[in-house]
């Protein structure tokens, strides 16, 4: 081996950055490294450059930011976007001779050598601008720890291979190219990746705004970042200072600052402003709607083939992605929630806005305030969705489920003034008389189905869907069939919030399933687009960092006969006017919809829509609602002996719409097919007695327990 090949091995074993044997040549000595190199072999080698983790930006339907995702926060830019005396520091303290030498600078390295021999440690390292760009690409590709380890080591293959790469780099790239680069992989502290990033965090100001003693700061910050991050404590911002002022020292010592301007730039304070990181969710505006798209984009194979390649995506892959947020909208519901119940009650109120015919959440919204302060009430799921989009196990939607049961007779056959005779108690008359979809009979005539709402007698599918009877659905659903009732409940999108299979049992009808308004106001929203189902989006179009959009569209089938949804909403259009909504009123143009109480009041809804929105209201204790339910209770500031689903869900609907909608014109609801359904539903029917609220009937009389089917 050469006196020069082992001399470059010395410096390697003495730990300083880079033997300087694979440089390109520059000036008499370099002519020796260069021979060197050849003997050993030494030759470029490709660097892969991924691109770098940055920030993804999520928008409402206006495109306006309301959330942003990172692995590393960071905002790329271009070299002229940043301030030139930025650019001058970081020089200075890192590589002074960074655009006269190549891979490494060899009087750097010879100097570092030198130091390093005479101090028997490494006491000062060499590497270029370039190798430290190399080592920061090397360590933002490795995903595991080992990789990460294997990017750090000392030794000399890690530090041989370094510069393989650092010449393929300086072949491939001009040297502000280079120094682009840099700056913008670079971690300056305080979670801050790249200069934009930093700048914006530690000062308030853009990369092109930086004055001398913020770039100083930010120059001196990348040699030890976690030693000297502000952010910690003032230990680290006193480390920070005096790293600060080396930087100006050494810019005056090289003349790229008068020592004057140094003293000057010295006298100023640290001037940390700790600016918040721009947050996911948390920090949202819209925690809700942002934890749905999140998730959505997480668990949907639509964004990613794994979950780790969708997290990368998301995180990682500086994307702009437009959403079906509607500002007003999410407004109108924020404010209708909060006219009725208080951030600090027990229950919790929800609301979620679909448009019919595309299946786009317009808004999400609730009562509490997103977050994990217990002694605020805040909500650490998202009580607006499902669990497979941050949300929890849901509330049993009640009567909400008793239009999948009219949906269903009107489908086999029955018209608007069919109807059945009822008590005010029902049993099932046998076993067989349910039968689930896997066919077992789950009929069970030792339990009794009492009416919470309206009394008993002849009801039609119309009288008994305003009155919301209880026995009437559970014998509708006897008559029409348990499955078939499932059935169209699963065409519509209808599944258990927690993710488990839907409970078939005859109280099916009664809402006995837990479920979220996301899912309940989509359902909804079907009939209101006359039978189209469309699966609820949030994203309409994503942006990546090269520009490339791609457009997301609905997906939707008509999963009910046109003409069955059109006489459902005529049905349920009474309700407002002939039913449980009476009381509450409409909201100045056609709309249709459901309350919904479950037994006892453990929780109460309401779902409508109207061709151009729906909505769902649902409100239950989070603590459990079974056993915290909705009786003789104080919720908004109002008392409550009971409450139902016009107390409550039904006046915030109704707030919402009549505000959502305002400037929209009003569009008709499809005519009923009279031929095919007969009589006229609810524009002709006369109206039950009017009552103050809706008080459940008087205690079961056991004459009343009767079966009666036509």
């Amino acid at each position: 081996m050469s006196s020069m090949a082992r001399l470059a091995a010395a410096a390697t074993a003495a730990g300083v950055v880079a033997a300087a044997i694979a440089l390109p040549a520059v000036g008499g000595t370099g002519a020796v490294f260069v021979s060197a190199s050849e003997e050993l072999g030494i030759k470029p080698e490709e660097l892969k450059e991924p691109p770098l983790a940055e920030r993804t930006t999520v928008l409402d339907a206006e495109g306006n930011p309301i959330a942003w995702f990172y692995e590393e926060y960071r905002e790329n830019v271009k070299l002229d976007q940043m301030a030139d005396i930025m650019k001058t520091a970081i020089i200075s303290i890192e590589d002074y001779r960074f655009y006269e030498h190549g891979a490494i600078d060899i009087e750097g390295t010879m100097r570092a050598l030198a130091k390093n021999l005479a101090t028997g440690r490494v006491a000062q390292g060499g590497s270029s601008i370039t190798q430290q760009y190399v080592k920061q690409v090397l360590l933002n590709s490795a995903t595991t720890e080992k990789e990460k380890n294997a990017a750090l080591e000392a030794s000399y293959g890690r530090k041989l291979k370094e510069l393989r790469y650092a010449m393929a780099v300086e072949e491939k790239y001009t040297k502000d190219q280079i120094l682009e680069k840099y700056l913008n992989i670079a971690y300056f502290g305080a979670g801050a990746y790249g200069v934009e990033a930093a700048a914006k965090r530690f000062f308030g100001v853009t990369a092109s705004e930086l004055s001398l003693p913020q770039a100083a700061t930010l120059a001196g910050a990348v040699q030890d970042p976690n030693a000297t991050d502000p952010n910690l404590s003032k230990d680290h911002r006193d480390r920070l200072l005096n790293r600060r002022n080396v930087v100006l020292d050494r810019m005056a010592e090289l003349k790229k600052i008068t020592p004057e301007q140094a003293a000057e730039a010295k006298k100023t304070k640290l001037g940390f402003k700790g600016t918040p990181i721009p947050g996911g969710c948390g920090s949202s505006d819209y925690p809700y709607f942002c934890m749905y798209v999140r998730n959505e984009v997480l668990s949907n194979p639509a964004f990613g083939k794994t979950k780790t390649a969708r997290e990368q995506f998301l995180n990682r892959g500086g994307l702009n992605i437009q959403t079906t947020l509607d500002p007003k909208m999410q407004k109108a519901a924020e404010q209708a929630i909060k006219k009725h119940v208080f951030a600090g009650d027990n229950p919790v109120a929800s609301e979620a806005l679909v448009e019919p015919g595309t299946g786009a959440i317009k808004a999400m919204a609730a009562s509490r305030e997103y977050g994990t302060n217990k002694r605020k009430k805040e909500m650490s799921y998202n009580v607006v969705a499902d669990a497979v989009h941050g949300g929890g196990v849901g509330f049993q939607a009640g009567s909400t489920f008793k239009t999948f049961t009219l949906l269903t007779a009107l489908k086999e056959g029955m018209k608007i003034n069919d109807g059945l005779s009822v008590g005010s108690g029902y049993r099932a008359p046998y076993y067989s008389s349910f039968k689930n979809c896997k066919g077992e009979n789950i009929g069970d005539p030792t339990h009794t189905v009492t009416n919470d709402e309206g009394g008993g007698g002849f009801k039609t599918l119309a009288t008994g869907t305003w009155e919301s009877v209880n026995t009437f659905f559970v014998a509708l659903e006897q008559k029409v069939g348990l499955c078939d009732t499932v059935k169209t409940a699963k065409s519509l999108g209808i599944k258990r919030s927690d993710g488990l299979p839907l409970q078939e049992y005859e109280t099916f009808t009664l809402g006995i399933n837990e479920m979220d308004p996301v899912t309940v106001a989509n359902a909804y929203a079907a009939i209101g687009a006359r039978g189209k189902y469309c699966r609820p989006m949030v994203i309409t179009k994503i942006t990546d960092r090269d520009g490339k959009v791609t457009n997301y569209q609905p997906k939707c089938k008509q999963a009910i006969d046109p003409g069955v949804a059109d006489a459902a909403a005529d049905i349920l259009s009474g309700v407002f006017t002939k039913g449980t909504m009476s009381g509450v009123g409409g909201i100045g143009r056609p709309a249709a919809g459901k309350t919904g109480t479950t037994d006892a009041q453990a929780t109460a809804w309401f779902a409508g829509f109207t061709p151009d929105l729906a909505g769902a209201v649902s409100i239950g204790d989070p603590r459990g609602s079974q056993n915290y339910k909705l009786n003789n209770i104080t919720i908004g500031g109002q008392y409550y002996s009971s409450v139902f689903g016009s107390s409550i869900p039904g006046p915030i609907w109704k707030d919402t719409m009549i505000n959502a909608l305002k400037g929209v014109p009003a569009t008709d609801f499809h005519p009923v097919d009279t031929a095919r359904f007969g009589g006229c539903g609810s524009s002709c029917r006369p109206a039950p007695p009017e009552r103050d609220q809706e008080e459940p009937t008087g205690p079961l009389d056991e004459a009343d327990v009767t079966t009666v089917l036509e």
